[in-house]
């Protein structure tokens, strides 16, 4: 489970980087039940953050890169972003965007590993992470498609100390690798890797990415509200056992997520 101590090596914040700021916000309020409270004003609004019950959760930004395509970004908690970078750079890595102090709040970065597949981290000054997370509406989990989940343990256990253990999809669906932060009990296992072929990864253009999952009180409700405020459903709602009701979406500029009613013991 994800909690908001953000050990290192724990996710801790994620960001939307679209390129319809308005259209964005009046879709995740509808489907997540969020409130987005603005940086700006109109048109030129270049993003802001998302709340949950008065509790931040997530943050939204107008997507600038060239090239880029509309996606979710998860920050990992680190105590030293620049010994990250050196991290990152000698387990095969590339940085993306240099180690840089946001104000007083924290240190940021963001990298790409040896496949391609996109993540940040956060050296927290005086802002922490999200306020909310494991509870409907919240991140609860982070999951990363890859083509070589072998090489993408290697890479991710070098520069965060990641656990890995591995489980049987029913039905033959292959191996999925569980994460835990260094140090922990399984019980904090805060996300997964799935190996798929490349040509299942074409929203990536072959490479590897990673979404979100986030709680939902009704995954049935939510992808309805999915579908009927423009995104689309890529798998799902289906029942995985000791899981939970997930689904695999898309919003309306196609960035990927997951949405899940847990089962709870």
């Amino acid at each position: 489970m994800i909690t908001t101590d953000f050990v290192p090596g724990s996710p801790c914040w994620l960001d939307l980087g679209t390129l319809d700021i308005p259209a964005a916000a009046a879709f995740y309020g509808a489907v997540l039940g969020w409130d987005y409270e603005s940086m700006g004003e109109g048109e030129d609004m270049e993003g802001g953050m998302f709340r949950k019950d008065g509790k931040i959760v997530a943050g939204l930004g107008k997507l600038t890169e060239k090239g880029a395509r509309p996606a979710w970004m998860i920050y990992y908690c680190v105590a030293d972003a620049d010994a990250t970078t050196q991290a990152v750079e000698s387990a095969g890595g590339t940085v993306r965007v240099a180690p840089r102090d946001l104000d007083e709040w924290g240190r940021m970065a963001q990298y790409s590993d040896p496949l391609g597949g996109q993540f940040a981290v956060w050296q927290p000054g005086q802002n922490k992470g999200a306020d909310l997370v494991d509870e409907p509406g919240s991140l609860s989990w982070t999951e990363l498609y890859t083509s070589d989940v072998a090489a993408s343990k290697d890479f991710y256990g070098r520069v965060f100390g990641w656990q890995f253990g591995d489980m049987e999809l029913p039905g033959g669906g292959g191996t999925y690798s569980l994460v835990t932060p260094a140090g922990l009990p399984e019980e904090r296992m805060q996300g997964g890797l799935m190996e798929l072929r490349k040509e299942d990864l074409a929203l990536a253009n072959g490479q590897p990415y990673w979404h979100p999952v986030f709680a939902v009180a009704d995954c049935d409700a939510a992808v309805a509200q999915v579908t009927e405020k423009g995104g689309s459903v890529q798998m799902g709602p289906e029942d995985a056992e000791g899981v939970g009701r997930l689904a695999v979406c898309l919003d309306p500029s196609n960035a990927d997520f997951v949405v899940l009613t847990p089962t709870r013991s």
